[in-house]
C-alpha cells in the first residue's frame, strides 16, 4: 500500500488461495488493529449488519469466505476472512482515526485511476515511473509496458472469443509458454526460484525473455484473429501455434548465438531493495 504501514506491524493472518490468485485476509484481526473495540467479533458482527442493511452492500456475503486460521490457542479454526479489495471496503465504514490513513489512500488511489481513465497516457507514465524508482533500466521499462499492451491485446481478442477469465485464460498462457520456452509460467517462477505467490513473473524476465514472451502471445491473437477461433477449445489450439512460433524462433537464435534465452536471472534484489527503501520512510 505505498508508504502507508500496514495495520501498524500488528498480526493479522492472512492466506493465499492460488486458485484466485488473491491474498485473504482475517476481518476480526483487522477490526482488532483498527478499533479500540474490546469484543472485536461482536463489533464485527454488528459492522457486518450495517454494511448489508444500513449501507447497501447487498454484495458483502459473497465476498466473505470462511478460512480455517490458527486461533491463538494455536487450533484451526474457521473465521471470515476478505481478499484486499473486501477488506478495503470494510475499512471505508470504520469510524476510527487508525482508519482515516487508508482512507485518504483510498481516495487518492480513486482519484489517480479517474484520471488514468480519462488519459491512459497518465496509466503508462506513473507505470513507467514505478518501474523506474525501483531500479529497471529504461530499456527493460519500455520492453515490460509495450509486453503489457500486447498481453491486454490477447485477453481482450481472448474475452471477444468465449474464453472464460481466470481458469481458463491461466490454461491458454501456459500453452503459449510452454511451446515458446518448454516451461509452464509455474514451472518458469521455480527455474527462476521466485517464491513468493505475489512475484510476477515477468517482472523478473530478461530483455530477451520479455520479448520471446510478446511474440509467443502477439502470433496467438493474429492467429485467433485469422483462423476465428471460438471458444475455448478452438483458442487452445491457436494458443500452442502462436507459442511454437515464438519456441521454433528462440531455439534459433539458441543456435546461432550459443546462448540460452532462458535464465535463472531475476530482480530479486531490485524488489528487495525497493522494500527496503518504503521501510526507511515508514
Amino acid at each position: 500500500m505505498n508508504s502507508i504501514k500496514l495495520f501498524e506491524q500488528k498480526q493479522v493472518r492472512s492466506k493465499w488461495i492460488e486458485k484466485e490468485g488473491k491474498w485473504y485476509f482475517s476481518v476480526v484481526d483487522v477490526v482488532t488493529v483498527l478499533t479500540e473495540s474490546s469484543n472485536p467479533r461482536r463489533y464485527w458482527s454488528d459492522l457486518k449488519t450495517q454494511l448489508a442493511e444500513k449501507e447497501g452492500f447487498v454484495e458483502l456475503y459473497g465476498k466473505i469466505v470462511q478460512l480455517k486460521m490458527t486461533a491463538p490457542d494455536g487450533k484451526l479454526r474457521e473465521t471470515d476472512c476478505a481478499s484486499t479489495e473486501g477488506i478495503l471496503r470494510i475499512i471505508q465504514s470504520i469510524p476510527s482515526p487508525k482508519a482515516e490513513p487508508f482512507k485518504r489512500w483510498l481516495a487518492q488511489v480513486g482519484s489517480e485511476r479517474l484520471d488514468e481513465i480519462e488519459n491512459p497516457e497518465i496509466a503508462a507514465k506513473r507505470m513507467r515511473e514505478i518501474y523506474k524508482a525501483k531500479g529497471y533500466s529504461d530499456e527493460w521499462i519500455e520492453k515490460r509496458v509495450r509486453g503489457i499492451a500486447v498481453r491486454d491485446e490477447l485477453t481482450n481478442e481472448w474475452k471477444k472469443r468465449g474464453v472464460k477469465e481466470q481458469a481458463e485464460y491461466s490454461i491458454l498462457t501456459a500453452e503459449i509458454s510452454k511451446a515458446t520456452f518448454g516451461m509452464t509460467p509455474s514451472e518458469y517462477k521455480n527455474f527462476k526460484e521466485l517464491e513468493k505467490p505475489t512475484d510476477n513473473l515477468r517482472d523478473h524476465m530478461t530483455d530477451l525473455e520479455l520479448i520471446f514472451t510478446m511474440l509467443g502471445e502477439a502470433s496467438t491473437t493474429e492467429i485467433a484473429k485469422n483462423k476465428d477461433a471460438q471458444g475455448f477449445v478452438q483458442n487452445k489450439k491457436a494458443a500452442k501455434a502462436g507459442g511454437v512460433i515464438a519456441g521454433n524462433a528462440r531455439k534459433e537464435l539458441e543456435v546461432k548465438s550459443g546462448k540460452r534465452v532462458a535464465t535463472k536471472e531475476n530482480y530479486k534484489a531490485i524488489t528487495e531493495s525497493e522494500k527496503k527503501k518504503l521501510l526507511k520512510k515508514k
